[in-house]
């Protein structure tokens, strides 16, 4: 039955509010836009209190995929095992074979017969991702690369890191450049193991040198950390990025403040300001969840100590402290 022409214009005025409403019902929410945002940001992320392991936050935590240099972190707590059992020490050469001298990527240039202590190894490892460096304390500490991948994934499992593979000290990419040949891990796992080495390691004697210099003489090389949160976040002080083509950016990052001590982790980052402007934002959310004079999880009585440091070349000019905080929904 047609309406009467009168009685359309009150009939627009009863339903308008509704209409209204169901035009905001599917207008964006912002936490929405928030979702979408973090799925191009990274491909997943977890947030931990270090003292008790409790998530504080996570997204797509169990997202495996390859790591890139992040898998230096079971290789440094490999070493630190041989050492916390007897096998090394800090001071033990590493003499430097053909094989690690001819490794690719980020490097200190390692020439065959070099030889260099096992810290001054660990140092360039951390600190500037030599994959020569990496490939040189495996083959010092198991006799071949395929023997010291062997270690770390027993290590993994013992670990409880159920969605991690290693096939390489390093994290680079195999030959053949295939995802699924590559270091296997996830946000949750990275963030297990940086639990463990931040509780019975020194890791953050390394990890939170922002530069220092390699090979003292006419072969000096300065190594400068590719953690760009150190010295711009409070509290920065740790652990390893990673990047691949097929790994995106990776960060396990942690920072302590006010006797507290977060994790985070994000892997799969476009580019690394993405990575770490989101890194930032959960730290700050990291925090905000912990309450002041909760423990901190600061390592444990570790089982080694590094040698006194070497003299470092002179520091660059220090950046302003940036302090980074999570918007307000």
């Amino acid at each position: 039955m047609p309406f009467p022409r009168r009685g359309l214009p009150a009939l627009l005025l009863l339903l308008s509010p509704a209409l209204f409403a169901a035009d905001a019902r599917k207008a964006p929410t912002r936490p929405a836009a928030a979702a979408t945002e973090n799925t191009t940001a990274y491909k997943g992320a977890i947030v931990l209190d270090a003292a008790t392991g409790k998530v504080i936050f996570e997204d797509r935590a169990d997202y495996v995929g390859p790591p890139a240099s992040v898998t230096k972190l079971m290789t440094f707590l490999i070493v630190h095992d041989r050492i916390a059992r007897g096998d090394l020490t800090l001071q033990t050469p590493v003499h430097v074979n053909a094989e690690a001298s001819k490794t690719g990527g980020s490097q200190v240039y390692l020439a065959e017969k070099e030889v260099f202590p096992v810290e001054e190894m660990l140092y360039a490892l951390m600190i500037a991702s030599a994959n020569d460096a990496a490939t040189a304390l495996a083959i010092h500490v198991a006799g071949s690369k395929a023997a010291f991948v062997e270690l770390m994934n027993a290590r993994a499992r013992e670990l409880g890191l159920h969605g991690t593979i290693f096939r390489s000290p390093h994290g680079l990419p195999p030959s053949n450049r295939s995802l699924q040949d590559s270091d296997q891990t996830s946000p949750r796992d990275l963030a297990k193991l940086s639990m463990h080495l931040l509780k019975h390691t020194p890791v953050l004697a390394y990890t939170s040198v922002k530069r220092r210099p390699f090979r003292p003489g006419l072969k000096q090389i300065d190594m400068d950390n590719h953690n760009n949160l150190l010295g711009k976040v409070a509290g920065v002080d740790g652990l390893k990025t990673g990047f691949t083509r097929g790994a995106g950016f990776c960060l396990a990052a942690t920072a302590q403040r006010n006797g507290r001590r977060v994790i985070v982790v994000t892997m799969g980052s476009p580019d690394s300001k993405t990575r770490d402007i989101k890194i930032a934002e959960l730290l700050e959310r990291g925090f905000a969840a912990i309450p002041i004079g909760a423990a901190a999880g600061t390592p444990g009585d570790a089982a080694i100590s590094p040698a006194p440091r070497i003299t470092p070349a002179p520091a660059a000019k220090e950046e302003p402290l940036i302090k980074f905080s999570v918007p307000k929904r």
